[in-house]
């Protein structure tokens, strides 16, 4: 196999792995809050005190997904589209 085709081969297998993986699970944990909700501060004595909600996930701790993401909006622009 040439490495073009070992490269088009691996980024398809990534491709169809990501589709499913958005299929199952459409929704990931928050990036920034690490899917607790809120922001953790420490105190003056440094102990873990719960901060302000995150304005991300607006406190869920949940996204949703780039690909989930995408295919609403391509099926919500196809179901408007042949109204």
């Amino acid at each position: 196999m040439t490495p073009i085709a070992l490269a088009v081969a691996c980024l398809t297998l990534v491709t169809f792995c990501y589709v499913g993986v958005c299929a199952g699970s459409p929704f990931g944990t928050c990036r920034k809050c690490r899917g607790f909700g809120f922001a953790t501060t420490t105190d003056r004595k440094n102990r873990p005190k719960r901060g302000k909600r995150c304005r991300r996930c607006k406190g869920r701790g949940k996204r949703v997904r780039v690909g989930r993401w995408l295919y609403n909006r391509a099926s919500r622009i196809y179901r408007e589209g042949t109204r």
